[in-house]
């Protein structure tokens, strides 16, 4: 099914058309003017196929509400609830009388995003371009340069401590062996091996950092011990258990021979692929997560 029309043709008895009414220097009235919509229309349009289902959203409303919620900063409820009391938004995207309705609902425009794809993102982008040479805000000397930047795409992790990470590979190690072999340790450290934490993370508070120092060898003694006694525990075990500790035992000797220079090091336990990142700013200046880098390249 096509696309919806929007409607921009006989006038209405009694109303006034937003392009009589709205400043002429603004902005976003001059943009509508400078935009190919009628050819970013047919380009669109042409995904589409006639055949039975409700027709989808007029393409210029789907995409300058794309275009606003990118250029404002606004999530899709946002954008469309501010929709209703904003003319020149009204007009930009392509209505001639003001609307008291709004124009759709919030998910639809996570379901054009993905309709769109790769290929309508790009279009769209080419657009843009082509619209900042045709008002020289860029030139084409400027855009055939490569523009590269770094983003951070954190995930969900506390914040990594050598105490934190030392006492839940202990404990981790200590559960799974009771869960899946029902084999106790010797000894477990459960009562002592927090109580050290705790010490630890207060001598931290206090900047005594000689004390924390050997509270952390600590740590790192009763973990060592933990692997040792469960490596020893799940040695005639069967292949399937040895796969499940394998993992996790690796990270625990990892974290344990970790020292502050380290390469590759352990930030979670949950997500080992986590790694932190320097950005350079100044509330934050360590950011942990994935790294993102984006190239753009213009010809």
């Amino acid at each position: 099914m096509k696309s919806r029309q929007t409607f921009t043709g006989q006038g209405r008895l009694f109303e006034q058309r937003l392009s009589s009414l709205l400043n002429p220097a603004h902005k976003l009235f001059q943009l509508v003017d400078v935009l190919p919509w009628k050819q970013l229309e047919q380009d669109l349009d042409s995904q589409f196929q006639d055949g039975p289902g409700q027709p989808p959203l007029p393409i210029p409303l789907v995409i300058g509400l794309l275009m606003l919620s990118h250029m404002c900063g606004l999530s899709d409820i946002q954008v469309v609830t501010q929709w209703i009391d904003r003319p020149y938004w009204q007009y930009f995207c392509g209505y001639e009388y003001f609307q008291w309705k709004l124009p759709c609902d919030p998910s639809s425009l996570t379901r054009w995003r993905k309709r769109l794809g790769e290929e309508g993102l790009n279009k769209m982008l080419a657009m843009t371009i082509q619209v900042a040479v045709q008002l020289g805000v860029v030139t084409p000397k400027e855009l055939a340069k490569v523009i590269s930047d770094t983003t951070v795409m954190e995930k969900n992790v506390r914040f990594p401590t050598d105490s934190s990470l030392l006492n839940k590979a202990r404990e981790k190690l200590v559960k799974l062996l009771a869960r899946k072999t029902g084999i106790e340790l010797r000894q477990s450290y459960t009562r002592i091996g927090l109580y050290m934490k705790r010490k630890v993370d207060n001598y931290a508070h206090a900047k005594q950092y000689k004390r924390m120092a050997r509270g952390v060898k600590t740590l790192k003694t009763y973990l060592g011990r933990v692997v040792r006694d469960v490596e020893r525990a799940v040695a005639g075990a069967n292949t399937a258990i040895q796969t499940q500790f394998s993992s996790l035992l690796s990270l625990s000797k990892k974290i344990i021979n970790q020292t502050k220079k380290s390469k590759d090091k352990v930030y979670s336990l949950h997500e080992p692929d986590v790694y932190c990142v320097s950005k350079g700013k100044s509330g934050r200046p360590y950011e942990y997560g994935c790294k993102v880098q984006i190239t753009l390249t213009h010809q």
